[in-house]
């Protein structure tokens, strides 16, 4: 019997080779509310459609990362179907704002792949650029997963590992909204802190907590289309490495941007991941805290009324963040760490 949908494994890419992915996704109103739901993420550009159009907008954007995960979810039939770990992130820019009613499709290149010394599985590097209908780019990241080999035995191409950049240049990124954050507004985001009121070095103690529901993480693995089994398939999982589903990296992205509203409320956008990392897994049942420090500001070089901020957030399960945990002695991290995330996020000027 032919296994239908059975996917890519390691000895089936090629650098250079270009995937093209299906389905087209239509995103509504109703994905932004369920996005909501599942992480409560409160950003007032993304919540007030009055805010929005005093921005620019002809209504509210959908979330950035609603946007990634839905482009990242095209991509994971012939991607990571058969992935072991997704293991980081590189060079992800936003470049235009995704509206309901926005159609968005996706194609991936691969950058290059690598064997591992035990033959059983190999890494591979790949860019995705997500599109609208109007075959605008509207997202483009680079990642690297590890895929399990068909064939143990099978013969693989000599490695080949991209050079990709350590971080995103300010002048890379896209400033979305056409105008500055009108006074009377700016009593409505939630924070007083602005672009201006944030030093780098500064840290914050996001302080909520969010539990992961089995339920939600299989919800939102749905509402991606992203099919990976090692988060959509419990019955071959508790075979696994770890006995259960592993839920989905961008699920604790997401926590974790969301508590950082806490701290961060003018953080309206983001404009870019330098790189990411999940460093260890997040399963149903764990408590997700966060922190984030500022490393770097930058000015647009046409915009006086908004700026960027750079930002590093680490995620931590079943731990409060009230000491900031980090790396050990050894340089290794902290047991309780899940996700190091170093972004970029847009924010009005003060």
């Amino acid at each position: 019997m032919t296994a239908a949908g059975a996917g890519n494994f390691f000895e089936d890419f090629r650098a250079g080779q270009i995937l093209h992915h299906g389905a087209p996704r239509t995103l509504t109103a109703g994905d932004q509310a369920l996005y909501t739901a599942l992480y409560g993420a409160r950003f007032a550009a993304q919540s007030s459609a009055e805010l929005a159009r005093a921005l620019g907008f002809p209504s509210a954007p959908l979330d950035d990362l609603l946007v990634f995960h839905t482009v990242f979810g095209k991509t994971v039939p012939e991607v990571s179907l058969n992935a072991i770990a997704n293991l980081g992130y590189a060079d992800c820019r936003f470049l235009k704002p995704v509206f309901a009613g926005d159609t968005l499709s996706a194609k991936t290149q691969v950058l290059g792949s690598r064997e591992n010394a035990n033959r059983e599985s190999g890494i591979v590097y790949v860019r995705s650029t997500g599109l609208n209908q109007r075959g605008e780019e509207v997202l483009t990241f680079a990642r690297w997963v590890m895929v399990r080999k068909r064939s143990k035995e099978a013969d693989v191409p000599a490695a080949s590992v991209p050079d990709l950049p350590k971080t995103v240049s300010p002048e890379a990124l896209c400033v979305f909204p056409a105008t500055a954050l009108a006074g009377e507004f700016r009593g409505q985001t939630g924070g007083a802190r602005f672009f201006d009121d944030y030093a780098p070095g500064r840290r914050f103690d996001h302080a909520d907590g969010m539990t992961v529901e089995e339920a939600e993480h299989m919800m939102a693995t749905r509402l991606y289309h992203n099919t990976a089994r090692v988060h959509f398939n419990a019955h071959a999982e508790r075979q696994g490495r770890f006995g259960k589903r592993i839920v989905y990296g961008g699920h604790v992205i997401s926590v974790a941007r969301a508590l950082s509203y806490n701290g961060f409320e003018n953080a309206f956008f983001v404009a870019g991941i330098n790189a990411g990392r999940h460093v260890s897994p997040c399963f149903a049942g764990d408590t997700i805290y966060a922190w984030s420090e500022v490393v770097e500001k930058a000015v647009p070089p046409t915009r006086s009324d908004w700026g960027y901020m750079r930002l590093r957030t680490l995620a931590a399960k079943d731990r409060s963040c009230a000491d900031f945990p980090d790396k050990r002695d050894d340089g290794s991290y902290d047991p309780s760490i899940i996700l190091d995330l170093d972004y970029w996020v847009v924010v009005p000027r003060g």
